[in-house]
Formats: C-alpha cells, sequence, structure tokens
C-alpha cells in the first residue's frame, strides 16, 4: 500500500482496469491495480459485495439478445474476466432462457462458479442474487419455496445469496400479493437465501412489503429497479429516497438503457432484433444526453458506457449492466475506481432533463 500511496490519486482515476504498473528495469512481474480498493465493497443485508455486479439476463435470451449455445465459451470467460477482477455480484432469474432454455441463465451461472478451479474462497465469497416470477400459478407460499429449490438445483449450490420477487401482482392480482411475501418469508426461515429482496417495486408498495416483512422478522435488503440518466422520473427518486430511509440497497438494473447509453447506436445505426423498435423511437430525443456523455467521457478518457454507469455508483445504487461478451466485461469494469465530481454530475441530469425522450417503464411497475 506504501506504493499505492505515492501515487497521485488523478492517476487512478485515468487508468483502465486492465493496466499494469510496473518499474523500470524492475526484475518483478507487473503490478496489476486493482478495479476497486476493498473499503469500496457495498453491504446489502449480512453480504459485502463489490459497487457493481453484473446482470445475465441474455445468457439464454434468445429473442432479445441473440443467445445461442455456442455462446458458452465466451460466457465463461466474460464470467471469469469478471471473477478476477473483483466483481461478486452477479443477478439472474428462474425466468431467464426463452423456451426450452428456461433457467439457462441460471444453470450456466452455477457451472461457471463450479469451474472456478483452485479458487474455493473466490467461489465462497460470490453473491448470486436470482429473482423468482410471480407466475399466475405459484398461489401458495410453498409453491414459491419449490422455486426457490428448483433454482437451487438448476445452479447447484446450497444457499442462494438474495432470493428477489421478480415483481409485484398489485397491479392485476393483489389478492396473490400476500401469499408471495410469505413464500420470501418461508424461503429465509428455511435457509435457502441469506437475504430478500424485491424487483418493480414502486414506492408504495416498498413501503408496504418492507413493514410486512419487518413485522415477520424478515429484513428486506434490496430493492431493484430501472434506473439510468434514461430512467430518471420521479418513480425511479422517489424510490431512491425510500430505499435510503429505509435502509435498502437500491439495484440498479438496465444501467446503460438495453445499450442507449453506450454511445453505439444512431438512429440509422440500430441493434437488431426487438430493440431496434425502441430505439428508434427513442434515440433521435436523446442528443442533450449523449452529447453531454460523450464530452465527458473524453475529457476523462473514459467511454461513454463507463460514464453512464459511474453515474449509477455515485448516486448510491449498485448498477448490474448485463455482460455477454469480454469485450463488455472489460469495457464496464473501467467504470470502476473513479467517480464523476459533483459538477459533471448535474451537467448531466440537466441533459437528461433536457432530452425529449425517456425510457418505457416495466409494465409491473407498481407506484
Amino acid at each position: 500500500m506504501a506504493f499505492f500511496s505515492s501515487i497521485p490519486t488523478a492517476y487512478f482515476s485515468s487508468i483502465s482496469p486492465r493496466n499494469e504498473i510496473s518499474l523500470p528495469s524492475s526484475p518483478f512481474k507487473p503490478l496489476k491495480l486493482p478495479c476497486y480498493w476493498p473499503w469500496e465493497k457495498v453491504k446489502i443485508g449480512p453480504m459485502s459485495v463489490s459497487p457493481m455486479g453484473f446482470g445475465t439476463w441474455a445468457w439464454g435470451n434468445q429473442l432479445l439478445w441473440g443467445y445461442q449455445e455456442s455462446m458458452d465459451t465466451e460466457l465463461q470467460q466474460t464470467f471469469n474476466l469478471a471473477v478476477d477482477n473483483g466483481i461478486n455480484l452477479f443477478d439472474t432469474a428462474d425466468s431467464y432462457g426463452t423456451g426450452k432454455l428456461n433457467g439457462q441463465s441460471e444453470k450456466l451461472l452455477g457451472k461457471f462458479i463450479r469451474e472456478l478451479q483452485g479458487k474455493k474462497r473466490v467461489q465462497d465469497d460470490i453473491v448470486i442474487a436470482t429473482k423468482f416470477a410471480a407466475y399466475p400459478w405459484r398461489l401458495t407460499s410453498q409453491q414459491f419455496v419449490n422455486a426457490c429449490k428448483a433454482s437451487l438445483d438448476r445452479m447447484q449450490i446450497k444457499q442462494i445469496g438474495i432470493g428477489q420477487l421478480h415483481w409485484s401482482t398489485a397491479n392485476y392480482a393483489p389478492f396473490q400479493e400476500l401469499v408471495l411475501w410469505d413464500g420470501l418469508v418461508a424461503m429465509y426461515e428455511k435457509g435457502l437465501v441469506q437475504a430478500v429482496g424485491v424487483s418493480n417495486y414502486g414506492p408504495k408498495q416498498l413501503l408496504k412489503i418492507h413493514d410486512y416483512l419487518k413485522a415477520r422478522g424478515v429484513p428486506l435488503c434490496s430493492a431493484q429497479v430501472q434506473f439510468s440518466l434514461l430512467s430518471m422520473g420521479q418513480d425511479q427518486l422517489e424510490i431512491k429516497k425510500m430505499c435510503d430511509s429505509l435502509g435498502i440497497r437500491l439495484i440498479a438494473y438496465s444501467p446503460l438503457g438495453l445499450g442507449m447509453l453506450t454511445g453505439k447506436y444512431t438512429p440509422t445505426k440500430l441493434p437488431r432484433g426487438p430493440r431496434a423498435l425502441l430505439f428508434r423511437q427513442i434515440l433521435p430525443g436523446l442528443e442533450p444526453l449523449l452529447s453531454s456523455l460523450r464530452e465527458i467521457a473524453q475529457r476523462r478518457r473514459k467511454t461513454v458506457s463507463q460514464v453512464a454507469i459511474n453515474w449509477c455508483i455515485c448516486k448510491g445504487t449498485i448498477p448490474i449492466p448485463g455482460i455477454k461478451t469480454v469485450k463488455q466485461a472489460e469495457e464496464n469494469l473501467g467504470a470502476l475506481g473513479w467517480r464523476l465530481s459533483s459538477g459533471e454530475l448535474v451537467r448531466l441530469e440537466n441533459a437528461a432533463r433536457e432530452s425529449p425522450q425517456r425510457m418505457i417503464q416495466n409494465i409491473f411497475q407498481t407506484r
């Protein structure tokens, strides 16, 4: 640490996570700097996690992300790269994977963890946050517990880090909601999960489930919601405020707006598949925001993606950008180890407000 203390802080802000430092004519191997320092880890319930996690929605999803089983080798390399760079939070769901590939994301995640050769301590440090779908046929708490056990079987692990309710049924089947909450209580009491969380909950419903679980002796540790410069509406800000007041950690999914905040797409250069329809509607109105992202990225010697993810970190959330290639993982890791200034944060948020388009909200998002 004495060596690091002699290096100006500004230096760390300008290097990529894969950079190495070696002294001239030194007989020692180059020293690779960590992406973040140990004291930057974040508490979620009883666990400590990296300031950014990675999402695995694309692992098995053919419809939106074009998954093919031939991608599994690179997915494993991507996972290994993330772990080697200190990422220990991975988000998945029992519904990830289309058609016959349902549950594929969990299966791959479990396989990759098991095959971390000679890294028992690293394996034990990994926190899996999986989400359980509020399917209409899950009408008892035991069915929700069974869903948790099925996820454990797919991943071949003994305990899940965070068991999350994927969405609320309050908008369309309020009678089912209490059953799902009881399911979270049961899986926690049985020791199947270390902690419980929710996803796609608005501030009012979040307060209700928090109070219900608290009365049952179960702490609500996390709330996962769409949160980015492209999704910075009043609801999101209310949810963040509610989380802060209740001691709940906010996990920001889609921090890059499905890719719109990467700077890689334009109205004439669109991604393949269904995303193109959404991008065609929203991208033309994002120029004020994208322009500010590009200017800050250039000045910081970062990429647009890294600046957008770093904004989420600076707002006190844990972003979980999706990864499916080594290149994506390398780029996203560059969002760690530095912070945007207060002036840069204000500029980005003003630019976001000036952009006439916003990301559409999840249809299951509650008030």
